[in-house]
C-alpha cells in the first residue's frame, strides 16, 4: 500500500483548505557519501523483462541523494527534511577516517532539518557523539578531528528523546518542530527523535557508561501531548527501529508481511502521533499500519510507516494535508524514490541505469565538497592491502558466512602469540564485501569498510561451558538471532526446534567434542569481549590479553601471495532452516546494523 489516510475529511477551498506539507525522509546514511556500488531491486512494472520479476538499479552517492531530496522538496512549498538515526559510523573509510565530519558536513549543505540518533551514534561514545552534535574539536578517540576544516555546530539538532543521563534527563534535546504559513493558515509538525532501548546492548559498553534507553512508546505517548500543547498539526515520530516485509518480488514501497521488533511498540502508540518514520533493519517499505490503540472516536487508528532502505539509496516522499481550522491531519501518503546514479561493475556484471525509473545528475556543490575529502583519503584508501582468490559477498542475514569465517581466521592467526585456540566474528559487524581486481588484489578502503569500527581484539579464557553458554545467546529471545561465524578449526550446530538454552546440539574443535569443563583461549573483537550484540558472557572471560586492531589482523591475513583462499561454508551448521528466525523474539532487540 502507497499510503496512509487518517481522519480523512472534506477538502475545502480558499482559506479553510487543506494547507500540504512535504517530508523528505530518509535513514541509515552511515557516511555513505560515494556511490556504495550496491544496487536496488525494484519491480518490473515499467515494461522491464526479468526472471524474477525485478531488475537492479545502481543507487546512492551523496551527492545524487541531494538531487533527489531537491526534487521531493521541490514539489512542496511547505517541506521538512529528517533522518532517522544512523546518519554517521559505520562508515566507508572517506567519511568515516574524518570522524564523519563531511558526512555531518553535506547534511548541512542538503538542508537536512533534524536527525534522530540511532544506534551507530554511539558507536565512538558519549563524548564524542556530543561533540557531533554541538560542534568543536576536542579529541576523544585515537583520531584527531578537524582534519581539513573546523568542525562546527551542525546546522540541524540531533534528537534523543529516549537517551536518559544519570540525572534523569535526556543526553540530547528530544523533540524539535517546524512551522510554516502565518495567521490562521499557519500549521506546524512536532518531531521525536529516538533510538531503540536495546541501544546500550549494542553500543560499546565503555563509551554509553551512565546512559540507559527507556520504552520507545512510553517516551513517544509522553511528548506528544507536549508538541501538541507547542501548538503543532500533526506528530511525527523519528524511531530508529524498524521491521521488513516479506514483498516477492522486492518492492521498496511494499508493505507485505511486516514483521520485525517495531511492531510491538506501534501497537502501543497513543492515536495523537500521527507519523512513523522508522529505520535500522536496513529495509524499505510503505505501510497503512493499523495500531491497536484506536482513536477517541472508537474508529482504528490508521497511520503511516515508511522506512527508505540504507545508504541513501533510496529517500521516502512523503505528502501530508493538513487542516489547518481543525488542527488535524487529514491524510498522508507517501513512496520511496530511488536515487538512481552512475552505472558500476559488479562482481556479477554491469548494473546499468534504466530511463523507466528517474535519474538524477549529482548535486556540483556537494560532488565537489565530498571530493575534497576524497583526495584527502586516497593516501589511505587506494594503498595495496592484500589479495584474494575470489570475491567475497557479504550475507545479509544472520549467518556470515566465508567472509565472517574469513575474518574469523585473520583474526586466530594474529592472537596465536596470547594462545588463542578459536575465534569468533558477529556476522552484524561485517558491513560491506570484498571484491577484488582482476590480479585479485584489495585496497585499504576496501578491507576498511567491511571493519571501519576500529574495535580492539581481546583473547579470553573461558570454559566449554561458557563457550556453548556464548552460542546459545545467538539464538535465545533478547535480540536478533546470530549464528556466530567461528575460525578454522571450531564447527557447530544449532536447532532451533529445541527450547531456548538448548538449541546448540554440537560443538567441536579440531573434530574432537568440546570439553564443558576444560579452558580455552578464544579471540573476539573488544566490542563482543564487554558484551556487545547481547553476547554477555564473554564478559565473564577471565585473563584477558589486548592484541591488534581487528583491521590490522585482517590485512596481515590477507597480504600473501597467491592470494588468500575464501573459506567454505560449513562451521556452523542449521539443522532447522525452515524455522523463520523472526519468530517468537522479544525485546530488547539487538541487531548490530
Amino acid at each position: 500500500m502507497l499510503g496512509a489516510h487518517a481522519r480523512q475529511s472534506p477538502q475545502r477551498k480558499g482559506k479553510r483548505a487543506p494547507v500540504e506539507i512535504g517530508i523528505a525522509a530518509f535513514n541509515d546514511f552511515h557516511g555513505a557519501l560515494l556511490n556504495p556500488h550496491q544496487a536496488v531491486l525494484v519491480p518490473n512494472g515499467s515494461g522491464q523483462k526479468g526472471a524474477a520479476g525485478q531488475f537492479q538499479l545502481p543507487a546512492g552517492g551523496a551527492a545524487w541523494f541531494a538531487s533527489a531530496v531537491d526534487s521531493v522538496r521541490g514539489k512542496y512549498p511547505n517541506h521538512v527534511t529528517v533522518s532517522a538515526g544512523d546518519l554517521i559510523s559505520g562508515s566507508p573509510i572517506t567519511s568515516s577516517l574524518f570522524l564523519d565530519e563531511p558526512t555531518v558536513g553535506v547534511m548541512n549543505r542538503l538542508g537536512l532539518d533534524f536527525n534522530a540518533v540511532g544506534n551507530h551514534e554511539f558507536d565512538r561514545g558519549r563524548k564524542e557523539l556530543l561533540r557531533m552534535a554541538h560542534g568543536g574539536c576536542e579529541q576523544n578517540t585515537t583520531r584527531k578531528p578537524c582534519a581539513l576544516e573546523p568542525y562546527k555546530t551542525p546546522a540541524f539538532p540531533f534528537l534523543a528523546a529516549n537517551t536518559i543521563t544519570q540525572d534523569g534527563t535526556p543526553l540530547l534535546p528530544p523533540t524539535g518542530t517546524k512551522f510554516f504559513g502565518t495567521g490562521k493558515r499557519r500549521v506546524g509538525i512536532g518531531f521525536i527523535g529516538m533510538t531503540l532501548r536495546g541501544t546500550g546492548d549494542i553500543s560499546p559498553p565503555a563509551g554509553v557508561k551512565g546512559l540507559h534507553w527507556a520504552d520507545e512508546a512510553e517516551t513517544a505517548n509522553a511528548l506528544a501531548p507536549k508538541l501538541r500543547a507547542q501548538g503543532v498539526d500533526v506528530v511525527a515520530l523519528l524511531l530508529h527501529q524498524g521491521g521488513r516485509v516479506r514483498n516477492d518480488p522486492a518492492d521498496p514501497n511494499g508493505c507485505e508481511g511486516l514483521y520485525g521488533d517495531i511492531g510491538e511498540i506501534l501497537d502501543r502508540l497513543d492515536p495523537s502521533i500521527d507519523l512513523v518514520i522508522s529505520g535500522h533493519t536496513h529495509w524499505a517499505y510503505v505501510c497503512d499500519y493499523v495500531g491497536k490503540k484506536p482513536n477517541k472516536d472508537g474508529t482504528p487508528h490508521h497511520f503511516l510507516l515508511t522506512s527508505a532502505g540504507l545508504w541513501g539509496q533510496e529517500v521516502t516522499d512523503i505528502r501530508l494535508l493538513v487542516d489547518p481550522a481543525r488542527h488535524r491531519l487529514i491524510s498522508a501518503k507517501a513512496h520511496n524514490v530511488v536515487v538512481q546514479s552512475a552505472p558500476y561493475q559488479s562482481a556479477k556484471g554491469m548494473v546499468s541505469g534504466s530511463d523507466t525509473v528517474p535519474r538524477f545528475a549529482p548535486r556540483a556543490d556537494i560532488a565537489a565538497y565530498v571530493q575534497r575529502y576524497v583526495d584527502a583519503a586516497t593516501q589511505y584508501s587506494a594503498r595495496p592491502a592484500g589479495f584474494i582468490a575470489q570475491a567475497a559477498v557479504k550475507n545479509e542475514g544472520n549467518h556470515g558466512g566465508p567472509l565472517a569465517n574469513l575474518i574469523a581466521d585473520a583474526q586466530l592467526a594474529a592472537t596465536k602469540d596470547a594462545g588463542a585456540q578459536i575465534s569468533f566474528m558477529n556476522p552484524f559487524g561485517v558491513r560491506a564485501s570484498l571484491l577484488p581486481a582482476e590480479d585479485k588484489s584489495l585496497t585499504f578502503g576496501q578491507i576498511y569498510a567491511v571493519q571501519p569500527f576500529g574495535n580492539t581484539l581481546m583473547t579470553l579464557t573461558m570454559s566449554g561451558a561458557q563457550i556453548k553458554a556464548t552460542l546459545e545467546e545467538g539464538f535465545d529471545a533478547t535480540g536478533a538471532e546470530q549464528a556466530l561465524s567461528p575460525s578454522q578449526g571450531f564447527a557447530y550446530s544449532y536447532d532451533r526446534s529445541q527450547p531456548i538454552g538448548s538449541r546448540i546440539t554440537s560443538m567441536t574443535l579440531e573434530g574432537r567434542p568440546l570439553d564443558m569443563a576444560a579452558s580455552y583461549r578464544v579471540t573476539v573483537a573488544d566490542f563482543l569481549a564487554n558484551g556487545g550484540d547481547t553476547f554477555f558472557t564473554f564478559t565473564k572471560g577471565t585473563q584477558r590479553t589486548t592484541g591488534p586492531l581487528d583491521l590490522a589482523a585482517l590485512e596481515a591475513w590477507l597480504a600473501q601471495t597467491p592470494p588468500r583462499a575464501l573459506p567454505e561454508d560449513n562451521r556452523d551448521t542449521n539443522l532447522r532452516p525452515d524455522i523463520d528466525p523472526s519468530v517468537n523474539r522479544t525485546p530488547p532487540p539487538g541487531m548490530h546494523y
